[in-house]
């Protein structure tokens, strides 16, 4: 059996796992193995359905090293105007760029793909059974347990007839190939994979009228123009988050936290008749509302249960079908609720966010605290897990958390230095760039900032409350 020597085990090459080997590669001499079930780095993307893109601009996905995109800005389309979303495609060629040409040139990286990990040290190549020993003299890294849930490998939580067509959003266009014609495209979810789909379905030729949306909940989105990189959109996210952190401040409840955050233009809805009962972070422009608003034929009565030949069984009743439909399966959610735990475990890290909804910012944050800081108690209190939001009544609990975790890396001079220089960050370079003689600009920051102790204060109360 081989055995393979490593400072740094990193279990999964997701983009977790990928933005904490970068790092710790480059802010320390350590050797790193890598270890991943797949056959590329890149995680989940290598399994995406073709139309997938990123919710938020490239400039904030990816490794620490290496810039994700030209950093342009779309022309066309329903993200005209704002800076470039890296398809899926992009993705995979990207990560596969960092390994080839970032990571495994340092001399220091070990790839082992389409391997398991078997715990205590053992890896079995997939392909051949063969077993290769690994010496750990540092850590193990889960880059696994925030792992999303795959819509192309998802177990359905609804039965169905012999004869129905249920694909996932992956199978969509193979499905139109076999020549087969459809009467109505049910599109089965209420998350941002079925908002994907139902704009890829519509720009690509499909009518509105042709589409059924069967949605179990209504969620908040967050407006991508809040979330730009650059200092033309300084207004746009600056005010942005100086109106969120007031309505933290002020707001009674959390349905009156949303509330404002609506009236500032923060968050939005797909349909303003209808309160959101959940908040993902999904990130959208105003112009996808705008086609997600064409579909009029939205079905509301909880979730799916069984697919008959000529109906739908849903919790709060049944709506008659046609046996020329095709359904789409939107319901793999991308967030499987997980408990937090310590990030950093003696000899075992495990990544969560630490800055909510950046997973790739926060395991390249969780890397330089492992590479430059001693002790577990310290490295924990840089980065207290934030708890993804997966009821609203959540979402107070997570703010705080976020809230906290920023104001303990601005009072460590070398963190702070870390995260404005990061690429992944963005925001912090643009703030620090405004010049004094800006004293528009500089009124928003002093409204950001003055918000910031009434609203830990405040959202401490509404976490208790809710």
């Amino acid at each position: 059996m081989e055995t393979i020597e490593t400072d740094y085990l990193v279990i999964g090459a997701g983009a977790t796992g990928m933005a904490f080997a970068d790092t710790i590669v480059e802010e320390t001499g350590a050797r790193v193995t890598i270890v991943d079930r797949r056959g590329r780095p890149g995680g989940h993307w290598n399994d995406a359905y073709p139309f997938v893109a990123l919710h938020q601009p490239s400039a904030f996905y990816g490794v620490n090293s290496t810039p994700l995109g030209s950093g342009c800005k779309d022309t066309h389309g329903v993200n005209a105007g704002m800076y470039e979303l890296a398809s899926g495609a992009e993705i995979t060629a990207y990560y596969d760029g960092v390994m080839r040409r970032r990571l495994l040139p340092t001399g220091r990286l070990c790839w082992l793909p389409m391997s398991d990990y078997r715990g205590d040290g053992l890896v079995v190549s997939l392909l051949s059974g063969r077993e290769t020993r690994i010496a750990i003299r540092r850590k193990t890294v889960d880059a696994t347990y925030g792992s999303p849930t795959i819509p192309a490998h998802h177990q359905r939580a609804f039965a169905i007839d012999d004869g129905v067509r249920v694909v996932p959003p992956g199978e969509l266009t193979r499905a139109w190939r076999e020549d087969a014609r459809f009467e109505r495209i049910v599109v089965l979810g209420a998350g941002k994979t079925a908002m994907d789909t139902i704009v890829w379905l519509i720009e690509s030729g499909a009518h509105p009228a042709a589409i059924q949306w069967v949605k179990p909940r209504e969620s908040w989105l967050l407006d991508r123009a809040r979330t730009q990189p650059g200092l033309e959109f300084f207004d746009e996210v600056f005010g942005g988050q100086a109106a969120q952190m007031e309505a933290f401040a002020v707001g009674t409840s959390v349905d009156d936290v949303f509330e404002r955050l609506e009236a500032a233009g923060v968050v939005l809805r797909v349909d303003p008749s209808v309160r959101p009962e959940m908040f993902h972070y999904a990130t959208i422009s105003r112009a996808e509302i705008g086609t997600l608003r064409r579909v009029s034929d939205v079905v509301r009565l909880g979730r799916v249960r069984a697919i008959e030949r000529d109906a739908i069984i849903l919790d709060g009743g049944r709506v008659p079908t046609v046996a020329a439909a095709i359904y789409v399966d939107c319901t793999a959610s991308a967030v499987t609720p997980r408990p937090t735990q310590p990030i950093f475990q003696g000899d075992l890290i495990v990544p969560q966010l630490v800055r909510v909804p950046q997973p790739s910012f926060s395991a390249a944050l969780v890397a330089y605290v492992e590479a430059h800081y001693s002790d577990d108690a310290t490295k924990n209190s840089l980065c207290q897990p934030v708890p993804f939001p997966n009821e609203l009544a959540n979402f107070p609990r997570t703010n705080f958390v976020n809230l906290m975790n920023q104001h303990a890396w601005m009072k460590d001079v070398s963190l702070s230095e870390w995260v404005r220089a990061s690429r992944l960050d963005g925001f912090g370079k643009v703030a620090a760039a405004i010049a004094p003689e800006d004293h528009a600009r500089r009124a928003v920051l002093r409204r950001l900032r003055a918000a910031g102790p009434a609203a830990l204060r405040n959202l401490t109360a509404l976490s208790t409350r809710s």
